[in-house]
């Protein structure tokens, strides 16, 4: 038994009707019966017109800019990734409190990276935040400091970022009287 009767013939495919009266009508000079004729619906025609010339360059311009910028892969994720490398040396402002939470720290993976640090401490360790900045953009160095002078240094200098999230929190609190 066979599914197709080799002897039937199919008639050809017809054209679709709409990209047809689509080329059709974009290809004749005559125009749309409807013209404006007021000054003040050919200023709303034009500006509509302005807007989605506008709004399709955005879209295209983003688009050709989102497919051609190449994405940066880090790789170093975590302090735990930092921890389990060698290549990429880090460091901490010597005798701040970052080197004191690192001295003092009883996680094991922070632990390993203080055991490094220490066996390091005269080529990672730095004297102030502007040189551990300078080592990171001119070296293969992770500098480890508190958040909000990350964050005012990475706002302030488009070379920097900061990867991964808070390795400790500490809270404040201001006493003032009843």
């Amino acid at each position: 038994m066979r599914v197709c009767d080799p002897g039937r013939v199919l008639p050809p495919p017809q054209p679709d009707a709409v990209p047809g009266l689509t080329t059709l009508l974009c290809s004749s000079r005559s125009g749309s019966e409807l013209m404006p004729k007021a000054l003040s619906t050919r200023i709303v025609g034009g500006i509509w017109w302005f807007f989605t010339l506008i709004i399709i360059s955005s879209y295209t311009a983003n688009l050709a800019a989102f497919l051609t910028v190449e994405r940066m892969e880090s790789p170093i994720d975590s302090a735990d990734d930092l921890a389990k490398q060698t290549k990429i040396e880090y460091g901490v402002v010597e005798d701040g409190s970052t080197m004191t939470f690192f001295k003092k720290t009883k996680i094991s993976t922070y632990d390993k990276m203080w055991e490094f640090m220490s066996s390091r401490r005269h080529s990672v360790m730095v004297k102030d935040i502007e040189e551990g900045i300078h080592r990171v953009l001119t070296s293969d160095y992770a500098f480890l400091m508190e958040s909000t002078t990350i964050e005012f240094a990475t706002q302030r200098n488009c070379n920097l970022t900061q990867i991964g999230g808070l390795i400790d929190s500490k809270a404040y609190g201001v006493g003032t009287p009843m």
